[in-house]
């Protein structure tokens, strides 16, 4: 198993490409199975979930290739769908392999999808899809751990989720092009990954309005047809790189990035002392001395996003002062505490609260990463720990970071991937 060796201590400098965002990226990829025409995405991130959103499509007959010449290119042809199922041993490590049942079920009226897995980061139920789905007319049963769906055609319908959910959101965003009539999604997700699933709908020949707002209507159409799109940056990618230069020290430019999805962050980095300059597709963060400790609390969009709680909280153990951070999205993430305090971090947790005491210098030692996102956070504490510091079960990383320790080295990490 793959670990990543780190040897702390370097100033970050130079320039960073930031990949796709996954958070796109998955829903986008099941969009396909929507029409029966050639959809093309670029900007693709090269992820481990991204290759096993392509190995599930497959498995239904989609064709869906990456290009060798362009990598960020992923071509995918969902005309001879033979078999509309998400089998377990293909979904178990992803949850977002829900994403295929709304499109199964708007274009070949059944699905059969397994419950899916992922982090172990807390409940993500799928009732709220289920909900939906049933709302628009269609009939579903939960059988030995499998959704089986079906309708004839979806209908319109106004739908209000119990909690805001983002695969929610897409699920029912996705299955609405389709249906007849006229539906309207309240309480709706307003991550920018879904008006960029909602853009690539519309480039499809879908008609969508209010995307980006707690209010999405969807008129169906008949049918939808092949499109182009270029996926939207990783917002949490260039957030975790912000961190890592705010701890470790330096001057890096983030290049096709975007600062206006990440208001929050980025104030909270200004108010912990970095200086962040930012232009059309790029971003400019110095990190020059010790940076001040700042509390924070996370929530949906466009709030603090949960998917950066762990990044900041590696920066607060070495900041100045003390910082209190309050998770309110998943009831099990803080699973990276215990990893950051191998490596002298001063945390004490408290139900959905941390409390966080910087101190002047971290030390290497072996940890490893707990989930997809919060695996970050023992590499950003790496970076500055005295010594060595060896992360394992980085295939956590691997899911969500394209290329992570690559992009280190470029801009003066010692970082190497071991064995």
């Amino acid at each position: 198993m793959d670990k990543l060796l780190i040897r702390g201590g370097r100033r970050l400098e130079g320039e960073v490409a930031i990949s796709g965002a996954k958070n796109a990226a998955l829903p986008e990829l099941c969009a396909a199975l929507l029409t029966a025409d050639p959809v093309t995405l670029t900007n693709v991130p090269r992820l481990q979930d991204v290759s096993t959103t392509l190995k599930l499509l497959r498995n239904m007959g989609a064709k869906a290739e990456r290009s060798e010449a362009q990598p960020d290119l992923v071509s995918l042809d969902a005309s001879e769908v033979t078999s509309p199922e998400a089998p377990y041993d293909l979904v178990k490590t992803m949850r977002a392999s829900i994403l295929v049942l709304g499109p199964l079920l708007a274009r070949f009226g059944e699905a059969t999808v397994s419950l899916p897995g992922g982090c172990a980061i807390g409940s993500r139920p799928v009732d709220q899809h289920i909900k939906g789905l049933q709302a628009m007319g269609a009939d579903i049963r939960v059988e030995h751990g499998y959704i089986l769906a079906k309708a004839k055609r979806l209908k319109g319908a106004r739908i209000t989720t119990d909690m805001v959910t983002v695969t929610g959101t897409e699920n029912l965003l996705m299955a609405a092009t389709l249906a007849e009539g006229e539906t309207v999604l309240e309480n709706a997700a307003q991550e920018p990954e879904i008006p960029d699933l909602a853009e690539l709908l519309i480039a499809m020949g879908a008609k969508i309005e209010g995307h980006g707002t707690s209010r999405i209507r969807i008129q169906g159409v008949e049918k939808l047809h092949g499109a182009s799109h270029r996926i939207v940056p990783d917002r949490i990618e260039t957030g975790t790189f912000l961190c890592a230069v705010a701890a470790a020290g330096g001057d890096v430019l983030l290049r096709d990035a975007r600062a206006d999805q990440l208001d929050a962050v980025i104030d909270k980095l200004r108010e912990a002392g970095v200086a962040i300059e930012a232009g059309g597709g790029w971003i400019r963060v110095k990190g020059q001395s010790r940076p001040k400790a700042v509390s924070f609390r996370t929530s949906e969009y466009p709030a603090f996003p949960t998917d950066m709680q762990a990044q900041f909280m590696a920066l607060n153990c070495i900041a100045e002062g003390a910082s209190k951070v309050t998770e309110t999205i998943f009831e099990n993430r803080f699973m990276h505490v215990n990893e950051l305090v191998r490596l002298g971090a001063n945390i004490v947790v408290d139900g959905h609260t941390a409390m966080v005491q910087g101190v002047e210098q971290l030390s290497g030692a072996i940890v490893m990463a707990t989930d997809l996102r919060a695996s970050a956070s023992p590499v950003i504490a790496g970076l500055v720990a005295q010594g060595e510091t060896v992360v394992d079960r980085i295939y956590h990383l691997d899911r969500g970071y394209d290329r992570m320790e690559a992009k280190l080295r470029g801009i003066g990490a010692d970082i190497e991937r071991v064995k």
